[in-house]
Formats: C-alpha cells, sequence, structure tokens
C-alpha cells in the first residue's frame, strides 16, 4: 500500500511539507475510538493517543483528528503509535451533535465525493435528501444522490422527478444491490487517491453497497423493518475502507438527527428562491404578504413548491439560532477565562 491508495493528493502533500518533522510520519485516521485512534501509514496499521500538547491546545471539536483526518505520528513499539500534528482539512462534513449541547460533530473528514443514500422504498424522503444537500455543500465535497433499493421501489420515475427542483445539476443514481443496476456507474467515483463518503439514514443500504463496491463483504447487513422499510443500525461507528483500485471508501452510521452545524450560505442548495427574492419590490421582503414579491408569485403559479420554500425559511431558523447559542457559548468561555485570569492574578497580589 502507498499513501495515494490511503487517499493521500497534492493538497496533502503541500500541507506535509509544510509542517513535516524528522521522526513523524503521515497517517491517515480509520477508526475512532474512546480516547484512541487506528490509523494507517504506507507499511502498517497503529494504535495511536492522541500527544500531550494536542489534548492541552485542543479548544473544540474541530482540533482533534476525524475518521479521515491525516495526521502525523511518532511510531512506538508494538504497533503503538503517537498523535503529534492534524494536518490541515481539505473538506468536513459536519452535523450538531445529537442533543441540547452546540457542540460540532464530524462525520468524515477530506472527503472528494458525498454519496447521499435514500432508498427507494417507503422511508424516501425528499425533504430529507434536501437536508443533506445542505449539508455537502458546506462540507467543499460534491454531492451525488444515489437512490437505493430500486427493486423494492415503486413509482421510481415519480420520485426522480420529485427531486428535479430539489437536486439541480447534482447527479443522481438509480441502483440496486440485489439486481447489480446502476452499480458500476458509481465507480467512477472511486479513482485512486480519492475519497468516497457515503451517508444516509439506516436502512438506505449503505453496507451493502459498500461490499458491492468493494467486491466481497467487508460490512455487516441487516434487513429492514416489513412495517415502515426503516433499518436497524448496522454500522456503529465511522469506517474508512481502502479499496484495492486505490479509491477509499467511508461508512457512516445511519443518523435520522440531522442538524444543521454551519452554512455560510443556502445558495448552493436553494439558488431558485434566493435568485426569485432578488426580482421582489422590496429588498428587505419577508415573502410574507409585501406587494410585488416574487417568491410568493412563483408559489402561486405553480414555479415554486410551497414545501421547498418552508424548507428554505426552516433552514434560515435554525441556523439563526445556532449562531446564537455559539455566540453565546463564546461569551460563556470569554468571561469563564476573564475571572479564572482575575483569580490568578489574585492569589499572586496576596503572595
Amino acid at each position: 500500500m502507498n499513501l495515494i491508495n490511503l487517499g493521500w493528493n497534492s493538497f496533502h502533500d503541500e500541507a506535509y511539507q509544510e509542517m513535516k518533522q524528522e521522526g513523524l510520519e503521515p497517517a491517515r485516521v480509520k477508526l475512532e475510538h474512546r480516547g484512541s485512534y487506528e490509523v494507517s501509514t504506507e507499511k502498517t496499521t497503529y494504535m495511536a493517543a492522541l500527544s500531550g500538547k494536542i489534548r492541552f491546545e485542543s479548544k473544540s471539536r474541530d482540533d482533534l483528528p476525524a475518521v479521515g483526518d491525516w495526521v502525523l505520528i511518532a511510531p512506538q513499539e508494538n504497533q503503538r503509535a503517537v498523535i503529534h500534528h492534524l494536518l490541515p482539512r481539505k473538506s468536513k462534513f459536519s452535523r450538531k451533535a445529537a442533543g441540547n449541547t452546540t457542540e460540532e460533530q464530524i462525520i468524515a473528514a477530506n472527503i472528494d465525493t458525498v454519496l447521499l443514500v435514500n432508498a427507494l422504498n417507503q422511508d424516501f424522503n425528499p425533504g430529507r435528501i434536501e437536508r443533506y444537500l445542505v449539508m455537502a455543500w458546506e462540507s467543499g465535497a460534491n454531492p451525488v444522490i444515489v437512490l437505493s433499493k430500486a427493486d423494492l421501489g415503486k413509482n421510481i420515475e415519480e420520485k426522480v422527478e420529485a427531486l428535479a427542483g430539489i437536486a439541480i445539476g447534482i447527479p443522481v443514481h438509480v441502483v440496486s444491490s440485489a439486481t447489480d443496476t446502476g452499480i458500476d456507474e458509481l465507480t467512477s467515483y472511486l479513482s485512486s487517491g480519492t475519497t468516497t463518503a457515503l451517508l444516509g439514514s439506516s436502512g438506505a443500504g449503505k453496507s451493502t453497497l459498500i461490499n458491492k463496491l468493494y467486491g466481497s463483504d467487508v460490512q455487516t447487513v441487516q434487513d429492514i423493518r416489513e412495517g415502515d422499510g426503516k433499518g436497524r443500525h448496522t454500522t456503529t461507528s465511522r469506517e474508512l475502507i481502502v479499496l484495492e483500485s486505490g479509491g477509499v471508501l467511508i461508512d457512516t452510521p445511519g443518523m435520522r438527527e440531522l442538524q444543521l452545524w454551519e452554512a455560510s450560505d443556502l445558495s448552493h442548495s436553494f439558488h431558485d428562491i434566493e435568485s426569485l427574492a432578488e426580482e421582489c419590490h422590496f429588498r428587505d421582503c419577508k415573502h410574507n404578504g409585501e406587494p410585488g414579491c416574487a417568491v410568493e408569485a412563483a408559489i402561486h403559479d405553480g414555479e415554486l413548491e410551497r414545501r421547498r420554500f418552508q424548507n428554505y425559511q426552516k433552514f434560515q431558523r435554525e441556523l439563526s439560532f445556532l449562531e446564537r447559542q455559539t455566540n453565546k457559548k463564546a461569551q460563556l468561555e470569554e468571561k469563564k477565562k476573564w475571572k479564572k485570569l482575575a483569580g490568578d492574578r489574585t492569589r499572586q497580589h496576596r503572595r
């Protein structure tokens, strides 16, 4: 195996040339465990721990390695290693961590293509695909929609058509692992030196697709529930899988709670709505009864689906709330820092 087989490319090489140190070598994170990582170099796979410096200087989850990251390690005995540096990321797919905390969860890093997998059975959900697309564009990777389980789907052409207004300019592939339909089309995204992540809800068929693309059963699969077509969690952790062809796949657990973490803008996913908004009579139009509103006119004329516009508004509210929570957290952290600093000065003065 060489670094290219692990997904190494010119971006990572440039970063490495600026950061390389004697005794350290590049490795890629394949699995993340509690407090440790499984990483691979050109020759060996190690169980690696973070150096004390990284632990001390890390201020957020973004400062720590995730599956797909490139790191610089110092190999030790018994296939152990210490991670000393995290190389800059080319891309990352993140979501807000589940629950009430305002924390980032990095799903996969340094990915070139995101295969957004959605089953064509009764679990087909255009709204969920729309949300994945927003997050995929923000990640820096190229999104591709994969409609799986075509052998179980009904009204497939209608479902593909339903994505026409959502997946503007994005490839859509209809596949079936059971009949091998469309599988060959996906191999074009798996060239040497590239990394492709599969994302989707439980039961969408990601692990089965991984097995098909790999050429043998490397991932465990389970049947979906007959009642609602939803799946059970087969993949329980993110995992990087190296293909014999030289490409790299990252399998991820099914995610039903998919909250946005950040989005600089929504123009990639909602270019049609934002273009319409520019035609409104008032520049600050809220699209809620104002005269000359081009967005409301498009909805009335059937040119824009109301559900899509409501989803757009929902994403805006979600991002605004996240920004407020993030700012509040930053203010609290700053307050703690100054309080600690004041306490240290008081103790020094007493001495």
